[in-house]
């Protein structure tokens, strides 16, 4: 969202002018940027991408959107691709194919990365405990949500909630 070149930064996007006066604070003092970033309730964010991937890359195609619908109403219960391919009339290859080709990763893989976009909501809007959002999203084991979002996100349960 922000693009610099020797001395000159230019921003894009929605809230690109927020960025941009961040990033000319954290020039010179990181941790007043990161204070007025609290403030405002901005996070860090090295690109638009994080937001819109994976779901506007879905509707592209419309076997990866009926994939995603599907998986959004099934995040709870374990997934089976084949059920899933089933459920939305294609067969198992098609899907794998389809998704792969669009967005560049798994069924699974992307089925892990709705539900930590899930978890993440979950944690930053309520009060539910990791062991409640964890079941929620599809895992018996809250250790596992708890990796995958250190992995996909770079943060702690506790720092998604803010404390």
């Amino acid at each position: 969202m922000l693009i610099t070149s020797r001395l000159i930064t230019t921003a894009g996007a929605a809230f690109g002018h927020v960025d941009l006066a961040l990033s000319v604070v954290r020039h010179r003092s990181p941790m007043v940027a990161d204070l007025v970033a609290r403030y405002l309730v901005i996070d860090d964010r090295p690109a638009q991408s994080a937001y819109i991937i994976p779901s506007a890359l879905a509707q592209s195609d419309p076997v990866v959107a009926a994939f995603e619908r599907w998986a959004r109403e099934h995040l709870a219960a374990p997934i089976s691709i084949p059920a899933a391919a089933k459920a939305i009339g294609v067969r198992d290859r098609t899907l794998q194919r389809s998704v792969q080709r669009t967005i560049g990763t798994s069924p699974i893989r992307f089925v892990q990365d709705l539900r930590v976009e899930r978890a993440t909501h979950l944690l930053r809007t309520t009060e539910l405990s990791i062991d409640t959002i964890a079941r929620r999203v599809g895992y018996e084991q809250p250790n596992t949500l708890r990796l995958l979002l250190r992995e996909r996100t770079g943060q702690t349960t506790t720092t998604l909630r803010g404390v």
